[in-house]
């Protein structure tokens, strides 16, 4: 790891907290994509019957 100097705390706080958001950002969009898939079903289901 390199020496980051005095701003030690500031870089990797800002490394951790995009960490955080970019996974929040996954999980978000593989629960909206399970709901999708969830909801297609629903209407190919009804479509069928």
């Amino acid at each position: 790891m390199p020496d980051l100097g005095k701003y030690a705390a500031e870089v990797l706080g800002a490394y951790g907290l995009s960490l955080f958001l970019i996974a929040g950002l996954i999980v978000l969009s593989l629960r909206k994509g399970r709901r999708a898939r969830a909801e297609l079903a629903r209407i190919e289901a009804n479509k069928d019957a």
